[in-house]
């Protein structure tokens, strides 16, 4: 966690306080350790970010749990336009 925490510019309690509010959820060694995937450790600092502009933690938590679904979301609705396109649009013809 220490070393996460480094990373990220960010205090162990940070990181502890965004796995309370649900944000990231590490998995743990053996031993008991948190470890995170570069991408908690991207959602993390983007959550440092919200937090050093003035936004309390729990607002962080939820705009960026807001922005992962707008972006799931495009994705799905961009995928749904690729098949309601047919194969023609995909070859070119």
């Amino acid at each position: 966690m220490g070393r996460a925490a480094e990373m990220t510019g960010t205090t162990p309690g940070f990181l502890r306080s965004l796995g309370d509010q649900g944000l990231i959820t590490p998995l743990r060694s053996e031993g008991g350790h948190r470890r995170y995937s570069r991408y908690q450790l991207r959602i993390a600092m983007r959550a440092r970010d919200l937090v050093d502009q003035g936004t309390s933690i729990d607002a962080a938590c939820r705009i960026i749990i807001l922005e992962d679904q707008l972006e799931e979301a495009l994705r799905i609705n961009e995928q749904l336009r690729s098949r309601q396109a047919g194969p023609e649009s995909a070859t070119g013809t």
